[in-house]
Protein backbone atom coordinates (compact mmCIF):
# COMPACT_ATOMS: atom_id res chain seq x y z
CA UNK A 1 0.00 0.00 0.00
CA UNK A 2 1.92 3.75 -1.47
CA UNK A 3 2.52 5.87 1.52
CA UNK A 4 -0.65 8.23 2.22
CA UNK A 5 0.25 12.35 2.87
CA UNK A 6 -1.84 15.23 4.04
CA UNK A 7 -1.15 17.98 5.59
CA UNK A 8 2.36 17.80 6.61
CA UNK A 9 1.42 14.11 7.93
CA UNK A 10 2.76 10.69 5.85
CA UNK A 11 1.67 7.48 7.21
CA UNK A 12 1.22 3.68 6.33
CA UNK A 13 -1.82 1.71 7.58
CA UNK A 14 -2.42 -2.09 7.54
CA UNK A 15 -5.27 -4.28 8.50
CA UNK A 16 -5.07 -7.82 9.26
CA UNK A 17 -8.09 -9.84 10.80
CA UNK A 18 -7.63 -12.29 13.37
CA UNK A 19 -9.64 -14.87 15.46
CA UNK A 20 -10.73 -14.02 18.66
CA UNK A 21 -12.92 -11.60 20.62
CA UNK A 22 -12.02 -7.93 21.39
CA UNK A 23 -10.58 -8.60 24.98
CA UNK A 24 -8.32 -11.69 23.36
CA UNK A 25 -7.12 -9.86 20.92
CA UNK A 26 -6.96 -6.36 23.00
CA UNK A 27 -4.69 -9.04 25.67
CA UNK A 28 -2.73 -9.81 22.44
CA UNK A 29 -1.89 -6.46 21.27
CA UNK A 30 -1.91 -4.12 23.99
CA UNK A 31 -0.14 -6.32 26.41
CA UNK A 32 3.66 -6.72 27.68
CA UNK A 33 2.83 -10.67 27.75
CA UNK A 34 0.50 -10.64 25.01
CA UNK A 35 3.09 -8.99 22.29
CA UNK A 36 5.80 -11.21 23.91
CA UNK A 37 3.83 -14.15 22.83
CA UNK A 38 4.02 -13.43 19.21
CA UNK A 39 6.14 -10.31 18.83
CA UNK A 40 9.40 -9.58 20.77
CA UNK A 41 10.08 -9.33 24.66
CA UNK A 42 7.89 -6.31 26.09
CA UNK A 43 6.90 -4.60 28.43
CA UNK A 44 4.32 -2.34 28.55
CA UNK A 45 2.55 0.21 31.66
CA UNK A 46 -0.93 0.15 30.74
CA UNK A 47 -2.21 3.93 31.18
CA UNK A 48 -1.56 7.07 29.56
CA UNK A 49 1.45 8.19 29.91
CA UNK A 50 3.13 4.68 30.49
CA UNK A 51 6.29 3.19 29.19
CA UNK A 52 6.42 0.69 26.42
CA UNK A 53 9.86 -1.16 25.96
CA UNK A 54 10.77 -3.83 22.93
CA UNK A 55 13.97 -5.61 23.19
CA UNK A 56 14.73 -7.09 19.94
CA UNK A 57 18.00 -8.95 20.83
CA UNK A 58 21.69 -8.52 20.27
CA UNK A 59 21.40 -5.38 22.20
CA UNK A 60 18.79 -3.44 19.81
CA UNK A 61 15.71 -2.20 21.84
CA UNK A 62 13.37 0.78 21.84
CA UNK A 63 11.23 3.26 23.98
CA UNK A 64 8.07 4.37 23.63
CA UNK A 65 5.20 6.33 25.75
CA UNK A 66 1.50 5.33 25.80
CA UNK A 67 -0.96 7.95 24.42
CA UNK A 68 -3.76 6.43 24.32
CA UNK A 69 -5.16 3.87 26.45
CA UNK A 70 -8.98 2.84 25.14
CA UNK A 71 -9.35 -1.16 25.60
CA UNK A 72 -10.45 -3.44 24.11
CA UNK A 73 -10.21 -1.05 21.17
CA UNK A 74 -7.96 1.16 21.02
CA UNK A 75 -4.13 2.15 21.80
CA UNK A 76 -1.63 4.96 20.72
CA UNK A 77 2.26 5.44 21.68
CA UNK A 78 4.82 7.47 20.36
CA UNK A 79 8.32 7.08 19.77
CA UNK A 80 11.03 9.12 19.93
CA UNK A 81 14.48 7.67 19.25
CA UNK A 82 12.75 5.55 16.27
CA UNK A 83 15.61 5.75 14.19
CA UNK A 84 19.15 5.59 14.42
CA UNK A 85 19.70 7.81 11.65
CA UNK A 86 18.23 10.76 13.47
CA UNK A 87 13.97 11.60 12.57
CA UNK A 88 11.60 14.58 11.85
CA UNK A 89 9.99 14.01 14.77
CA UNK A 90 8.27 11.04 16.81
CA UNK A 91 6.50 7.78 15.26
CA UNK A 92 3.22 7.82 16.24
CA UNK A 93 1.32 4.22 16.30
CA UNK A 94 -2.00 3.59 16.54
CA UNK A 95 -3.71 0.27 16.94
CA UNK A 96 -7.44 -0.48 16.33
CA UNK A 97 -9.10 -3.42 17.26
CA UNK A 98 -12.64 -3.61 15.42
CA UNK A 99 -15.00 -6.61 16.11
CA UNK A 100 -16.39 -9.08 13.70
CA UNK A 101 -19.37 -11.39 13.27
CA UNK A 102 -17.99 -15.38 14.33
CA UNK A 103 -15.32 -14.21 17.04
CA UNK A 104 -13.01 -12.25 14.65
CA UNK A 105 -11.82 -8.98 14.58
CA UNK A 106 -9.74 -6.43 12.16
CA UNK A 107 -6.38 -5.15 13.71
CA UNK A 108 -5.84 -1.86 11.75
CA UNK A 109 -2.09 -0.21 12.89
CA UNK A 110 -1.21 3.41 11.54
CA UNK A 111 1.70 4.41 11.18
CA UNK A 112 2.56 8.24 11.29
CA UNK A 113 5.22 10.98 10.97
CA UNK A 114 4.72 14.66 10.89
CA UNK A 115 7.15 16.33 7.91
CA UNK A 116 6.84 17.36 4.37
CA UNK A 117 9.84 15.63 3.26
CA UNK A 118 9.90 12.86 1.38
CA UNK A 119 13.41 11.56 2.87
CA UNK A 120 11.63 9.14 5.23
CA UNK A 121 8.90 7.10 3.00
CA UNK A 122 12.00 4.25 3.14
CA UNK A 123 11.62 4.20 6.64
CA UNK A 124 7.86 3.66 6.65
CA UNK A 125 7.31 1.43 3.96
CA UNK A 126 10.38 -0.61 6.15
CA UNK A 127 7.34 -0.57 8.87
CA UNK A 128 4.85 -1.51 6.27
CA UNK A 129 6.76 -4.79 5.09
CA UNK A 130 8.14 -5.56 8.26
CA UNK A 131 4.40 -6.43 10.23
CA UNK A 132 2.93 -9.08 8.09
CA UNK A 133 5.40 -11.71 9.04
CA UNK A 134 4.59 -10.94 12.26
CA UNK A 135 0.73 -10.79 11.91
CA UNK A 136 0.87 -14.21 10.59
CA UNK A 137 2.46 -15.37 14.20
CA UNK A 138 -0.31 -13.22 15.73
CA UNK A 139 -2.81 -15.40 13.69
CA UNK A 140 -1.25 -18.54 14.99
CA UNK A 141 -1.11 -17.12 18.33
CA UNK A 142 -4.33 -16.22 18.60
CA UNK A 143 -5.98 -19.41 16.98
CA UNK A 144 -4.40 -22.36 19.16
CA UNK A 145 -2.59 -20.33 22.22
CA UNK A 146 -4.09 -17.19 23.12
CA UNK A 147 -3.42 -16.41 26.65
CA UNK A 148 -1.54 -19.24 27.39
CA UNK A 149 2.18 -18.70 29.18
CA UNK A 150 4.40 -17.56 26.75
CA UNK A 151 8.84 -17.95 26.49
CA UNK A 152 11.01 -16.91 23.32
CA UNK A 153 14.18 -18.38 22.19
CA UNK A 154 15.64 -16.54 19.50
CA UNK A 155 19.32 -16.85 18.15
CA UNK A 156 20.41 -15.27 14.72
CA UNK A 157 24.07 -15.28 13.31
CA UNK A 158 26.03 -13.73 10.21
CA UNK A 159 26.60 -16.02 7.30
CA UNK A 160 29.24 -14.91 4.74
CA UNK A 161 27.48 -15.72 2.06
CA UNK A 162 24.24 -14.84 0.33
CA UNK A 163 20.76 -15.32 1.43
CA UNK A 164 20.31 -18.25 -1.19
CA UNK A 165 23.16 -20.18 0.44
CA UNK A 166 22.25 -19.32 4.51
CA UNK A 167 18.44 -20.84 3.21
CA UNK A 168 19.60 -23.70 1.45
CA UNK A 169 21.65 -24.87 5.19
CA UNK A 170 19.04 -24.35 7.26
CA UNK A 171 16.34 -25.90 5.33
CA UNK A 172 18.95 -28.90 4.15
CA UNK A 173 19.70 -29.29 8.17
CA UNK A 174 16.45 -29.29 9.37
CA UNK A 175 14.65 -31.54 7.01
CA UNK A 176 12.39 -28.77 5.41
CA UNK A 177 13.98 -28.45 1.95
CA UNK A 178 10.86 -29.19 -0.32
CA UNK A 179 8.20 -29.35 2.34
CA UNK A 180 4.82 -27.31 1.22
CA UNK A 181 2.60 -25.32 3.21
CA UNK A 182 0.62 -28.08 5.15
CA UNK A 183 2.73 -30.84 5.31
CA UNK A 184 4.67 -32.07 7.86
CA UNK A 185 7.96 -31.35 9.21
CA UNK A 186 10.04 -34.09 11.65
CA UNK A 187 13.66 -32.26 11.34
CA UNK A 188 16.54 -35.01 11.41
CA UNK A 189 17.57 -37.19 14.41
CA UNK A 190 20.92 -35.53 14.07
CA UNK A 191 19.63 -31.92 14.59
CA UNK A 192 18.16 -29.98 17.28
CA UNK A 193 14.24 -31.19 17.04
CA UNK A 194 12.14 -28.71 14.96
CA UNK A 195 8.70 -30.85 14.72
CA UNK A 196 5.47 -29.70 13.40
CA UNK A 197 3.19 -28.88 10.37
CA UNK A 198 4.11 -25.73 7.90
CA UNK A 199 1.70 -22.67 7.77
CA UNK A 200 3.78 -20.35 5.87
CA UNK A 201 6.34 -20.31 3.23
CA UNK A 202 7.68 -16.63 2.60
CA UNK A 203 10.34 -16.31 -0.30
CA UNK A 204 11.15 -13.10 -2.49
CA UNK A 205 14.89 -12.34 -3.45
CA UNK A 206 15.94 -10.46 -0.41
CA UNK A 207 14.69 -12.68 2.43
CA UNK A 208 13.13 -15.80 3.16
CA UNK A 209 11.34 -18.13 6.20
CA UNK A 210 9.13 -20.41 7.13
CA UNK A 211 6.86 -20.64 9.74
CA UNK A 212 5.51 -23.72 11.48
CA UNK A 213 3.51 -24.84 14.43
CA UNK A 214 4.95 -27.22 16.58
CA UNK A 215 4.34 -30.01 18.79
CA UNK A 216 8.53 -30.85 19.95
CA UNK A 217 10.40 -29.46 21.43
CA UNK A 218 7.09 -28.13 22.67
CA UNK A 219 3.59 -26.77 22.03
CA UNK A 220 4.75 -23.53 20.01
CA UNK A 221 5.57 -21.28 16.63
CA UNK A 222 8.53 -21.72 15.13
CA UNK A 223 10.28 -19.69 12.19
CA UNK A 224 13.52 -19.71 10.25
CA UNK A 225 14.76 -17.52 8.09
CA UNK A 226 17.31 -15.34 6.50
CA UNK A 227 17.73 -12.36 4.92
CA UNK A 228 19.99 -8.88 4.26
CA UNK A 229 21.26 -6.71 6.97
CA UNK A 230 23.78 -4.16 5.34
CA UNK A 231 25.95 -5.92 4.06
CA UNK A 232 25.82 -9.09 5.55
CA UNK A 233 23.33 -11.90 5.32
CA UNK A 234 21.85 -13.13 8.94
CA UNK A 235 20.14 -16.11 9.79
CA UNK A 236 17.88 -16.77 12.47
CA UNK A 237 15.61 -19.09 14.13
CA UNK A 238 12.84 -17.77 16.66
CA UNK A 239 10.77 -19.87 18.94
CA UNK A 240 7.93 -18.69 20.52
CA UNK A 241 6.90 -21.18 23.42
CA UNK A 242 3.16 -22.14 25.03
CA UNK A 243 2.32 -23.07 27.91
CA UNK A 244 2.94 -24.86 31.30
CA UNK A 245 6.52 -26.15 30.54
CA UNK A 246 6.94 -23.25 28.22
CA UNK A 247 9.95 -21.47 30.84
CA UNK A 248 11.67 -24.55 31.31
CA UNK A 249 11.41 -26.05 27.36
CA UNK A 250 12.96 -22.08 26.39
CA UNK A 251 15.90 -22.34 28.90
CA UNK A 252 16.89 -25.67 28.25
CA UNK A 253 16.67 -25.00 24.27
CA UNK A 254 18.50 -21.10 24.14
CA UNK A 255 22.37 -22.54 23.77
CA UNK A 256 21.57 -25.65 22.04
CA UNK A 257 20.13 -23.76 19.43
CA UNK A 258 22.85 -21.13 19.31
CA UNK A 259 25.21 -24.01 19.07
CA UNK A 260 23.14 -25.31 15.93
CA UNK A 261 23.24 -22.33 14.31
CA UNK A 262 26.97 -21.67 14.84
CA UNK A 263 27.44 -25.19 13.43
CA UNK A 264 25.14 -24.97 10.90
CA UNK A 265 26.63 -21.60 9.32
CA UNK A 266 30.11 -21.61 10.75
CA UNK A 267 30.19 -18.38 12.85
CA UNK A 268 29.16 -17.50 16.07
CA UNK A 269 25.72 -16.87 16.83
CA UNK A 270 24.15 -13.72 18.60
CA UNK A 271 21.91 -14.97 21.01
CA UNK A 272 19.70 -12.59 22.35
CA UNK A 273 19.05 -12.14 26.15
CA UNK A 274 15.22 -13.19 26.92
Amino acid sequence: MPIRKDDGRRWVEMDVLVPGTPEQVWDAIATGAGMSAWFTPTTVEEHVGGALHFDFGGGASQRGVVTGWEPPRRLTYEEHDWSSIGSPGPLATEITVTSRSGDECVIRMVHSLFTDADDWNDELEGFEGGWPGFFEVLRLYLRDFAGQPAETVRVMAEYPGDVAGAWTRLVSALGLAGVDVGGRNEAPSATTELNGVVERIHQTRASRDVMLRLDCPGPGIAIVGAYPMGDTTRAMVCLYLYGDSATDTAAASQQEWAQWLDSTLGRDPIVSER
